[in-house]
């Protein structure tokens, strides 16, 4: 393998350089292998829990491609910027330009949607590799739909994956936001509520506190009329028309005690613009996982 031909990565504590010797020469040391996707899962892993990947496979017009992702990530994630890295690679052939948009449509809605601790790191990536050996007709901005789906299906599951694995981390946390003026209105308030160390803690005590929930919202900054607000915990409406709902407080602390998975709705009622963001409750798990890192 040249060494042109490699792409570094890492994480781990900022302010300490690559070993970028040992890189080199472990560039020289490589040895391709078809059946080591699964220890490539593993060695990316570092406070990770489980290991992150998923495979694909698409059948359009008679050709087949499949799509493949590894990831790592478990703390210091926050949209845009994260402790986290991302390995797709695809044999479908495919025109490069629709590629990199492709990537980027898929990444926005996923790992930018994703949050564990609201900090972020200077060394995220996501890389998709294609080799075009699938012999499909090539793909482009005319005929990419299936390709995107498929991509979009493998980003979404890694992002949620790295979600559900924060450090300390005991139920993942979904939170969708609809009938919003804007995208960007809708996207805003998803990431203020999932990131809301209220809301997470909330959500590990299995408390139904729906206070929090539009507590983050309002601090959102995005245009809203209060008595307009619905809002639901795991398909229980908490509350309704801008004020509390009837509903059995204890019935939903014990449900959600038997979740791994919480789901969040706010419904706006002003437009049609929706969004969803994945995170996951906060522990005391977090804080010594985190108090001790670098020791």
């Amino acid at each position: 393998i040249k060494a042109e031909d490699v792409l570094v990565a890492s994480t781990g504590i900022t302010g300490i350089p690559l070993p970028m010797d040992r890189v080199r020469n472990g560039i020289k040391e490589i040895k391709l292998q078809r059946d080591s996707g699964h220890d490539l899962t593993k060695a990316i892993m570092t406070t990770d829990t489980k290991p992150k990947e998923i495979a694909v496979r698409v059948d359009v017009e008679g050709s087949k491609f499949t799509i493949a992702g590894v990831a790592k990530g478990a703390g210091m994630i926050h949209p845009n910027l994260a402790t986290m890295l991302c390995f797709i690679a695809t044999d479908a052939l495919i025109n490069a330009d629709f590629l990199q948009s492709s990537l980027q449509d898929a990444v926005d809605t996923s790992f930018n949607m994703i949050s564990i601790d609201g900090d972020t790191s200077p060394s995220d990536c996501a890389f998709l590799l294609a080799n075009g050996l699938a012999g499909n007709k090539i793909i482009s901005f005319g005929n990419g739909g299936a390709f995107q789906e498929a991509l979009d299906e493998v980003c979404t599951y890694l992002a949620k994956s790295i979600a559900r694995d924060g450090e300390g981390a005991t139920k993942l946390i979904e939170v969708t936001v609809e009938g919003a003026i804007k995208q960007a209105e809708a996207r805003q308030a998803v990431r203020t509520i999932v990131s809301s160390p209220l809301v997470k803690a909330a959500i590990h005590g299995n408390d139904p506190n729906w206070g929090r929930i539009v507590a983050a919202l309002g601090r959102s900054g995005i245009e809203l009329i209060e008595d307009k607000l619905d809002v639901y915990l795991n398909d229980t409406c908490v509350m309704k028309q801008g004020c509390s709902a009837p509903f059995n407080k204890e019935e939903m602390k014990i449900a959600l005690s038997n979740s791994d998975s919480v789901i969040i709705k706010v419904c706006l009622k002003l437009g049609e613009a929706k969004a969803t963001a994945w995170g996951c409750d906060l522990s005391e798990e977090y804080v010594t996982i985190n108090s001790a890192y670098s020791t």
